[in-house]
């Protein structure tokens, strides 16, 4: 359904973000994942129409058979909501503090559907509901500051899935919430991708929380798709070497005997840190922190597509698990 194909981000003449291909298909949940400043979320932004206004975009983000790339704000503002759905990192951010929560999700319905006043205030309560909020009449009459931020998040999603969209991207969803409730809005989005049979991009930069919500993950390193497979495969047979060190950077949450071998040991890091935009060595953008690099690391890495499907950019992977 969505097919990006060599789309490139440029802000003040550096390359940002290019991502040579990437498809969602209709229904699939697919999981973008890389540490901070690995280009996740410019790269779901772009996608979205929703990248920064000195942003340059070339390349193609073809929806449906539409060619998005090109498109002026007004034409995106009407695919946006319409037909992609978004769901931004802050929830505090996000939604107008002067204006009530009600009028707000009401907002997203007069912008992106044909229906009258009674019928908007109808469904406005509607999807507060669908989105397990309690005493919708009365939560629709609050401010945003005047309810928790887990339920200001789900305020955002009830008006990213208003217009039923057929793409829902959620940028970091969770970020800014306590783990026991955003383990209540992962489910709550993946039920709604379920129900409604939408496509699903999500952005984390946790590998756990992306194979329990997505399909396939694309693990993404100096703005560039480094590898791309099923996430069981991604997570328990990582093949390129930045998805290798960082499955091996986080230990989990060992029990028992698990933690007392791992009691006193060093933990497994990356060394040094992702370089800023615009300063990642040619070549494989991630050999300088790479302890397999070589000399042939200094060209571009070819990209390999393996027997099982699975996409990788890289000079030295790791040997394929049986």
């Amino acid at each position: 359904m969505l097919a990006i194909r060599d789309l490139e981000v440029r802000i003040g003449g550096r390359e940002i973000v290019r991502i040579e291909a990437l498809d969602i298909p209709a229904g699939r949940r697919v999981g973008l994942v890389g540490e901070s400043g690995s280009g996740k979320s410019i790269t779901a932004m772009s996608i979205a129409g929703l990248q920064p206004r000195e942003a340059r975009l070339s390349g193609s983000v073809v929806y449906d058979g539409r060619e998005f790339i090109g498109l002026s704000d007004r034409e995106m503002a009407r695919v946006r909501g319409a037909l992609i759905g978004f769901i931004p990192q802050d929830p505090t951010r996000a939604l107008n503090p002067t204006t009530r929560v009600g009028p707000q999700v009401a907002e997203a319905l007069a912008l992106n559907t044909d229906l009258g006043r009674a019928a908007i205030r109808r469904t406005t309560l509607s999807l507060l509901e669908r989105v397990r909020l309690p005493d919708v009449e009365r939560l629709a009459r609050r401010y945003p500051h005047q309810i928790s931020g887990g339920q200001q998040q789900r305020v955002l999603i009830a008006m990213a899935i208003a217009a039923r969209p057929r793409l829902l991207i959620a940028d970091e969803p969770t970020t800014a919430l306590d783990v026991t409730v955003q383990n209540e809005i992962l489910r709550l989005i993946v039920d709604l991708s379920r129900q409604d049979g939408m496509s699903l991009l999500f952005v984390s930069h946790d590998l756990g929380v992306v194979r329990a919500v997505c399909d396939d993950v694309g693990v993404i390193y100096g703005g560039q798709l480094v590898e791309f497979a099923p996430s069981g495969d991604i997570v328990l047979r990582p093949r390129h070497r930045y998805t290798e060190a960082l499955i091996a950077a986080n230990p989990g949450l060992p029990q028992g005997d698990d933690l007392k071998r791992l009691m006193g040991k060093r933990l497994a890091t990356i060394e040094g840190s992702v370089p800023a935009a615009g300063a990642f060595p040619s070549g494989c953008r991630f050999r300088t922190r790479c302890r397999f690099a070589t000399a042939d690391c200094e060209g571009e890495p070819p990209n390999v597509e393996d027997a099982a499907g699975r996409r990788i950019k890289c000079w030295q992977p790791a040997e394929a698990a049986p």
